[in-house]
């Protein structure tokens, strides 16, 4: 009976708050609603523009170095083994499967290589190219040259 008692007395209180307003008040109707616009016809949908060219990416010039022989038949960073005879190399950043020219700026010799492997884990170099390619560009003697690396196709 206890626990009613604070609910009896809102109920009352409630009572002769309504017996008390003005009956125009609560007689009233409510006020009107401004009548909602008409939803605008959108226009067509524009033709999507054509899709840009991938962004170009502008030629790194540094230093190259090759893989020592102890890495032939190793796994590389992409999942398939080093092969030192195969025109690959080892790039940072480029994704794997890119083609790549590299070029040694000493004398003039080019390659075109795939990028399989990551590195060089060093900041000096640019790219570790494998022993066939850095044959072919003349990198033996010295280990290390000036090359330029221009991506041809990602």
């Amino acid at each position: 009976m206890r626990a009613l008692r604070p609910v009896r007395r809102l109920l009352l209180a409630l009572a002769f708050a309504v017996a008390a307003a003005p009956a125009a008040a609560v007689l009233a109707p409510a006020p009107a609603r401004a009548a909602k616009p008409e939803p605008t016809r959108r226009a067509a949908p524009k033709a999507k523009p054509p899709k840009k060219a991938p962004p170009r990416v502008t030629p790194q010039i540094g230093k190259a170095s090759y893989y020592a022989r102890r890495f032939h038949g190793r796994r590389t960073a992409s999942g398939e083994r080093y092969d030192e005879r195969a025109m690959t190399c080892a790039h940072p950043t480029l994704p794997f499967g890119t083609t790549v020219r590299v070029e040694h700026l000493g004398n003039g010799k080019s390659v075109v290589l795939r990028v399989n492997d990551r590195g060089p884990h060093t900041g000096r170099r640019i790219v570790d190219v494998s022993r066939a390619a850095a044959q072919a560009l003349d990198l033996i003697q010295a280990g290390e040259a000036r090359v330029k690396l221009v991506v041809i196709d990602r």
